[in-house]
């Protein structure tokens, strides 16, 4: 089986393509990346030495996959990652849009061409901020719980956001392009007949990871921490009740590997840590301190675009329909993490932060 995994030197992709050569004997990774993200250099010359067969291309230009050699499967796992991508005076919504669903639709034609599988790694940013934020919630040992003694929404439940939770906009510009993506990718299934899976993934976290505090939360938080870097907590009282979900990058290789030899046409599913793997910013502080010493955030109820108190996805089709269930523990990914964080103290500047 040849693998085409396009950003192959970011912190999935990386990750994905190093679990799968290790898991397979006979299997080929072929990986495009763009290079354009820092960090992404790092990952390069390690991929190269596991023997993936690397192309320095960009997916929104299609002449660059010209060049490909035709491949069994592809991940598209190159991405504008942040939520805040297209206001945050970093990237265009141009950009935006050429990363997130033009690169996609190139993709797509690609396995069009070539009669490959796809795997496309969404986002949990699919799901309506309105709705999200009009969830009823109360405090709970310092971070924000879902109140589930009343009626909810349909689509969620005390384990979490289903894949059946509304997707109205807002949904910032972002989620929208991920969105798009995801109807494209069913549209391109069901007319040209290849399998097309799709993963709403939660946050993503581990070592290694070039995480911003727009994407990569845990990550950014306990570098951030270490270097003695200014942190805040941003609105919702400036308190830090906000809580999300993390999930491992393994965790995730894991799946993908199950779905790239699976028969059938492919599902939509919500891939994540889950309530167990939650935690909110003033405990992942708390956390923080006991490891590496007080550090106090400053207090900021100021609000941003696109931000939400409470997201934690439920996966139960996903474990119903593949036996899958994330393996790596919350207290896993923190002090992998921390280890890093202690043995690389100049990290976030690397990361262009």
């Amino acid at each position: 089986m040849k693998v085409l995994i396009s950003g192959v030197c970011g912190f999935a992709g990386s990750h994905l393509a190093r679990f799968l050569l290790e898991s397979h004997e006979g299997l080929s990774i072929v990986g495009i990346d763009n290079l354009s993200r820092f960090g992404s250099e790092t990952n390069r010359l390690a991929l190269k030495q596991a023997g993936v067969e690397l192309f320095h291309g960009d997916v929104r230009v299609a002449s660059d996959l010209e060049a490909l050699p035709r491949a069994d499967w592809v991940i598209d796992a190159a991405a504008q990652p942040s939520v805040l991508a297209g206001r945050d005076g970093k990237t265009s919504t141009r950009q935006l849009l050429e990363h997130n669903l033009l690169g996609t639709v190139n993709l797509l034609e690609y396995c069009r061409s070539s009669n490959a599988g796809f795997v496309l790694l969404s986002t949990s940013r699919v799901y309506s901020i309105r709705a999200l934020t009009q969830l009823p919630l109360r405090v709970e040992s310092h971070a924000f719980t879902l109140e589930a003694s009343g009626v909810l929404p349909d689509g969620v439940s005390s384990t979490g956001v289903s894949e059946r939770f509304s997707e109205e906009a807002p949904i910032s510009i972002y989620g929208a392009t991920k969105l798009a993506s995801e109807r494209l990718a069913q549209e391109f299934a069901w007319a040209f007949q290849f399998p097309v899976w799709i993963n709403r993934c939660g946050v993503l976290a581990g070592a290694g990871q070039f995480g911003t505090a727009e994407q990569g939360i845990f990550s950014y938080w306990l570098h951030a921490h270490a270097a003695r870097r200014t942190l805040k907590y941003l609105g919702f009282g400036g308190q830090g009740f906000q809580v999300r979900d993390a999930l491992h990058p393994r965790d995730l290789a894991r799946l993908v590997d199950l779905q790239l030899h699976s028969p059938g046409t492919g599902q939509l599913l919500n891939v994540s840590g889950g309530l167990v793997n939650s935690m909110s910013l003033a405990q992942l502080t708390a956390w923080c301190d006991e490891r590496f010493g007080t550090h106090k955030p400053i207090p900021d109820g100021s609000e941003r675009p696109y931000d939400v108190p409470w997201l934690i996805l439920d996966s139960t089709r996903v474990r119903a329909s593949t036996a899958w269930e994330p393996k790596i523990k919350l207290a896993e990914i923190l002090d992998e993490i921390a280890d890093h964080a202690t043995a690389n103290p100049e990290w976030l500047t690397r990361c262009g932060l």
